[in-house]
């Protein structure tokens, strides 16, 4: 029977697509669902400031009345003309193993993407670098964590055989808790104490936290715009306080550190315990109870996953990193973690990369963004 692209233009529509994954990937033990409340807001152009700048397309394809796969095409306007590019994305792609469903979502995506003048289609992406990014190409036997895709084994290779291929690849690394603090970390954290001038702040309850929410944003564009990170353009204040609401409520203010010379903040870092036991048992659904399921999995968890994390280009190389990660792993040995996921770093990050190998990190899972000329 026929494919049929339909795009999605009701509410019914819109519920279909994204309720989809959880029937997709129904069974498979290291699936994470999204927690559906803020998937409705991401995908809703009223609550997602994205939408203002970005133009979209969701489609759902068909085979008779069955619904049998998904697509979102994105037009990121406002990083195209910062990057000088005409760039359109696809993002949470979903189907079954069928080559003929995965052939006719992306090819109406590119459709659409000529259609708009763009030459060249990205993906899986979302709106901006801080949505997931990737399929997974290795490290399937490990559980998704709440920041990146979780895709069949054969998507890849469906996808590559529409003719795309690689566009960038990130590394994820696990490292072990040290019960001890490494010697060359120590030397360096009482190094720069020594030589002052830098104040190290850390939190303790969420109140504590707000002040700081729009100046470690404002640090997080100014150094990812300065070290071209794939895929990221700057965001508005309204974007930025958009991307604290989404973090802030599970964010663990014992796992954010900032570092501050004469009052400005110059560098800081962002992890949050594993919960996605939690979000599994809850299916999603963090109402009535299962936001009490979420809470007691990030208490139970052994795992703590890094998020965001940057330093002011001045002040790169000056040990500052060392510095947080010191404190970093006290307050993980503190809660009783075992493991820390370091969540992605770009291939040709190779600095950070040889540091986490260096602390013994090894690479427990591998993305990979694919590209394609139209």
């Amino acid at each position: 029977m026929a494919i049929e692209i339909k795009q999605v233009k009701t509410r019914k529509d819109i519920k279909a697509f994204i309720f989809l994954p959880e029937k997709i990937h129904a069974g498979r033990a290291n699936w994470v669902p999204p927690i559906y409340m803020d998937e409705r807001k991401y995908f809703d152009p009223k609550k997602n400031k994205a939408f203002g700048y970005c133009e979209t397309v969701l489609l759902l394809a068909f085979r008779g009345n069955d619904l049998v796969g998904r697509v979102m095409g994105i037009i990121n306007n406002r990083f195209n003309e910062y990057r000088k590019v005409r760039i359109a994305r696809f993002g949470d792609l979903e189907a079954r193993e069928d080559p003929e469903v995965v052939h006719a979502l992306l090819d109406r995506v590119e459709e659409w993407a000529r259609g708009k003048g763009m030459n060249r289609v990205i993906g899986p992406y979302g709106f901006s670098d801080q949505d997931p990014e990737g399929f997974i190409i290795q490290g399937f036997e490990n559980r998704a964590t709440i920041a990146t895709y979780y895709n069949y084994e054969w998507m890849p290779r469906l996808v590559e055989n529409e003719g795309y291929s690689k566009d960038i690849d990130y590394f994820v690394y696990r490292l072990a808790v040290p019960k001890v603090i490494p010697e060359f970390y120590k030397r360096i954290y009482e190094r720069i104490q020594r030589k002052g001038g830098y104040t190290l702040h850390e939190f303790k309850k969420r109140k504590e936290l707000k002040p700081w929410i729009r100046p470690i944003l404002s640090l997080m564009n100014e150094c990812y715009t300065n070290t071209n990170i794939y895929g990221f353009a700057p965001l508005d204040e309204k974007e930025q306080d958009d991307l604290a609401k989404r973090y802030l409520p599970v964010v663990d203010p014992r796992f954010v550190k900032a570092v501050t010379k004469d009052g400005e903040a110059v560098a800081f870092i962002i992890g949050i315990p594993d919960m996605t036991e939690g979000i599994q048992k809850a299916r999603g659904r963090l109402l009535p109870f299962g936001f009490i399921k979420v809470l007691r999995a990030a208490k139970k968890t052994k795992q703590l996953d890094l998020l965001l994390g940057g330093i002011k280009e001045k002040y790169r190389g000056l040990g500052l990193d060392v510095m947080m990660g010191f404190k970093m792993i006290q307050a993980a040995q503190a809660a009783g973690f075992e493991i820390m996921d370091t969540h992605h770093e770009m291939e040709a990050n190779v600095k950070v990369r040889a540091e986490m190998e260096r602390m013994g990190g090894v690479v427990y899972k591998k993305f990979r963004v694919y590209q394609k000329n139209l």
